[in-house]
């Protein structure tokens, strides 16, 4: 029994000796300090800028439309052929207009007719007139039927080409060099002056169509840098602004704003979406990793190092004001100052106050 006690004694010892060799020196202070790392801010210029959904539209695009109304008879390209100006796209049924050309020509043909018989009868008269066999007042008759025939005959062959020229617009050609785009119609369709058949797109620059809300139409300015973006922010092209609309669009309230955009090895499409950054301007404010940053009742907050008496530090939590989202990082436009050793690891486990060792983070 005594040796039992001796032994419960020992082990007791043993494990008190044990936890107060483990427990930590509340003075020392290091000890409770968490090592965490630090971004010491500072300013850093910052694209005032704005993106917007916005249409690439080609700068040598002829749309196609026919000029005389009718039925499609034929239609002679793909979407994708490269044709050359004056190359036959489509035919419109021509019947009916070759029948009016036929009937004018037979009507110059008939009046032809009658000029050539009042010419003749004006030459007969002036003979006549010579040989005092009748008189001033026929010579002048014959002359005025002459002069009638004639003027008629004129009209006539007017009225004729008029009648070609509409023929001519039955066969729809290409106006220049190009690629043809998408064919909307069939043979067979009734088509109107009105009606889109196609499009010919030459290669080269397009135009990109920026509408920028009106509350910020003050700051567009000529030859403003503007970005090109694909959906995943990856840059494009670099333009600068070429054309601002004086008025604003009533229905989306929006300003036109135009940018030419090279496109020589093809990348980007006629009528494609895209993103447009503009940069209005710059401004320097500081930028941390939005890791760092968190937020509480639409409020955001940054833990930042501070530095207390003897050189340590404690977590402070300091409400921000957040601008623009820059890559991986946001801009704080209020609620640090440079220097401030803003905390980027570990503030999920921090409590606001608490002991942490500061280390710089490259």
């Amino acid at each position: 029994m005594t040796s039992l006690l001796a032994a419960a004694m020992a082990a007791n010892a043993l494990m008190l000796a044990c936890s107060t060799k483990a427990a930590p020196d509340p003075q020392a202070g290091v000890a409770f300090a968490m090592p965490v790392k630090v971004l010491v801010t500072k300013p850093v210029p910052i694209d005032d800028a704005g993106n917007y959904v916005a249409t690439l539209k080609s700068r040598d695009s002829a749309v196609i439309m026919p000029q005389v109304e009718g039925q499609i008879t034929q239609i002679l390209v793909h979407s994708g052929d490269r044709v050359q100006g004056g190359n036959p796209l489509m035919e419109i049924d021509p019947l009916k207009q070759q029948a009016t050309v036929k009937s004018e020509e037979s009507a110059r043909a008939a009046q032809q007719a009658n000029l050539s018989w009042a010419k003749q009868q004006y030459d007969r008269s002036q003979g006549l007139f010579a040989a005092g066999v009748v008189s001033k007042q026929d010579l002048d008759q014959a002359k005025a039927t002459l002069d009638a025939a004639q003027a008629q005959m004129d009209s006539l062959a007017a009225q004729l080409r008029e009648q070609e020229v509409q023929l001519h617009y039955f066969n729809v050609v290409a106006p220049r060099s190009g690629i043809v785009g998408d064919i909307p119609v069939r043979v067979g369709d009734r088509v109107t002056t009105s009606t889109q058949l196609t499009t010919v797109d030459q290669p080269g620059s397009l135009e990109v169509y920026v509408y920028v809300p009106v509350e910020r139409s003050r700051q567009l300015k000529m030859n403003q840098p503007v970005q090109v973006l694909d959906s995943n922010g990856k840059l494009l092209a670099d333009s600068r602004v070429s054309f601002i609309s004086p008025q604003v669009d009533n229905s989306t309230q929006t300003v036109l704003v135009k940018a030419r955009v090279a496109n020589g090895n093809d990348a980007l499409r006629q009528s494609q979406y895209v993103q447009a950054r503009i940069i209005f301007g710059t401004h320097e404010n500081p930028e941390i990793p939005i890791l760092a940053v968190s937020r509480l009742a639409g409020q955001y907050f940054a833990f930042v190092a501070e530095p207390q008496n003897g050189g340590k530090f404690v977590a402070r939590q300091e409400p921000l004001k957040i601008g623009q989202t820059v890559g991986n990082d946001l801009e704080v436009q209020e609620g640090l100052k440079p220097g401030d050793k803003v905390i980027v690891s570990g503030t999920q486990f921090l409590l606001d106050g608490a002991p942490v060792m500061p280390q710089v983070s490259n």
